[in-house]
């Protein structure tokens, strides 16, 4: 099968799984993250929140109970995009999508099977508060990225889920 090939059924597949997502309420399947915050939801067992303004998933039995989830491939930094140092108002405004959560789960992916997941560590949210601070205090920037290694998340949190 020559490449144009390949790329035409790889679409007429993608296409596929959009209007499936329709049917659940996704309406941008190419979303960024959404894939892999599918991924996690469904390890976890958690229901997905696929709004772009939100949590990533709630707890089954109860929709306030919500969870931040970052992800990353192995060696890399799961982040948090955009976070404000200042002015106030915004940085406080960033450290709740912290702090809206029961727990925050740190998903590392396989480096060359980017959909597999690897290992899944969770986190307490005030640990991820503590060290967001920490990142935002020191930055130069007004808008930084807050990231958080592998290597962290095992000295702080726990593995929640690991691959066989």
């Amino acid at each position: 099968m020559s490449g144009r090939a390949v790329y035409r059924k790889i679409i007429a597949l993608v296409l596929k799984a959009a209007d499936l997502a329709k049917t659940v309420g996704i309406v941008n399947l190419l979303q960024p993250g959404l894939v892999k915050e599918m991924i996690i939801a469904d390890i976890l067992g958690h229901i997905l929140i696929h709004s772009k303004r939100d949590a990533d998933a709630h707890a089954v039995d109860d929709p306030d109970e919500k969870y931040e989830y970052l992800s990353c491939k192995e060696g890399l930094t799961g982040q948090l995009d955009r976070m404000f140092k200042s002015p106030p108002e915004k940085r406080k405004e960033s450290l709740r999508r912290i702090t809206r959560n029961a727990k925050i789960f740190l998903a590392i992916f396989y480096a060359e099977n980017q959909m597999r997941c690897k290992v899944i560590y969770e986190l307490e949210t005030k640990d991820v508060l503590k060290e967001a601070i920490r990142q935002l205090d020191v930055t130069r920037n007004e808008i930084s990225h807050v990231g958080f290694n592998e290597r962290w998340a095992k000295e702080i949190g726990k593995v929640v889920y690991q691959d066989k």
